[in-house]
């Protein structure tokens, strides 16, 4: 049987490597650039890949247009609320299924992993009703209340709590330590690299949400950045150079808490805490 040897391999795997970065990163380079181009020179024919009159001015026109101010602080809160909810939420339930011993909560974590079986949409009706009726409907709180519990995170932290030695637990418990302190003072400072993950996935989910926002935000001035971006669409007509400018300004945080947090997910003391 013929055989590719290691440097063949090797080499045709990091090609392959390189061509799927360039598929992945090619849409974002062309968004960047065309953000710079005069809006006369989008749709010129032939397409020109760099702009040959950069300009500030799709900026400086997006900032001043729309209410970025406004809808940065509404996102911020609506993502950065909704993260530290979700860790402690997460942290918590994920501890109780992981080292309390009763058969109803193996029952009840089936239940949690039930629910990534249903498409979000399904839920959006049910959510919605409960929202409207507790007098949420319009409100950053109705965007944030309904995302705190997610399955993946109460996932994510049960398995690692698993992998911390009862014995540890029992020795703060002898002495004298509260289930309290056990949890904030033990469990959480060990399972810093799956708050780390898990705060990264729902920042990007929360700041990218677009679904929710648009359900229960009707006022301009509850807008998130999603929604706002949105209804720079008109029925007739797009404003491209604001559209562009402002989706390239929109994704600037995600970009930076990439390069400040990705020593984290790469570390290889990530996974430490998940050996036997």
């Amino acid at each position: 049987m013929f055989k590719f040897s290691d440097r063949v391999s090797s080499t045709f795997l990091t090609s392959l490597m390189y061509l799927m970065v360039l598929i992945f990163i090619f849409p974002i380079v062309w968004l960047l650039l065309s953000s710079f181009k005069p809006g006369s020179e989008l749709f010129t024919y032939p397409l020109k890949f760099l702009p040959e009159n950069p300009t500030l001015d799709n900026y400086e026109y997006a900032w001043t247009t729309m209410n970025f101010v406004r809808y940065f602080i509404n996102t911020t809160i609506v993502t950065v609320v909704t993260t530290i909810l979700t860790i402690l939420a997460s942290a918590s339930c994920g501890f109780a299924l992981a080292k309390y011993k009763y058969k109803w909560l193996s029952v009840f974590f089936v239940c949690i992993l039930a629910t990534t079986m249903l498409p979000t949409e399904v839920i959006m009706g049910p959510t919605f009703t409960i929202i409207q009726s507790l007098g949420l409907y319009d409100s950053l709180t109705g965007l944030i209340i309904p995302s705190i519990s997610t399955a993946t995170g109460i996932f994510m932290f049960r398995q690692f709590f698993i992998t911390v030695p009862d014995d540890l637990i029992e020795s703060a418990r002898i002495d004298g330590a509260s289930e309290g302190k056990i949890f904030f003072r033990l469990m959480l400072p060990i399972s810093k690299p799956i708050i780390v993950t898990l705060a990264i996935f729902s920042f990007q989910w929360r700041w990218n949400d677009y679904i929710w926002p648009l359900i229960v935000i009707s006022s301009p001035e509850q807008y998130t950045l999603q929604i706002a971006l949105r209804n720079i669409i008109a029925a007739n007509s797009i404003n491209w150079p604001l559209l562009l400018s402002a989706s390239v300004i929109s994704i600037l945080p995600m970009v930076v808490l990439f390069f400040i947090f990705q020593k984290y997910i790469m570390d290889s003391q990530a996974t430490s805490g998940l050996k036997s």
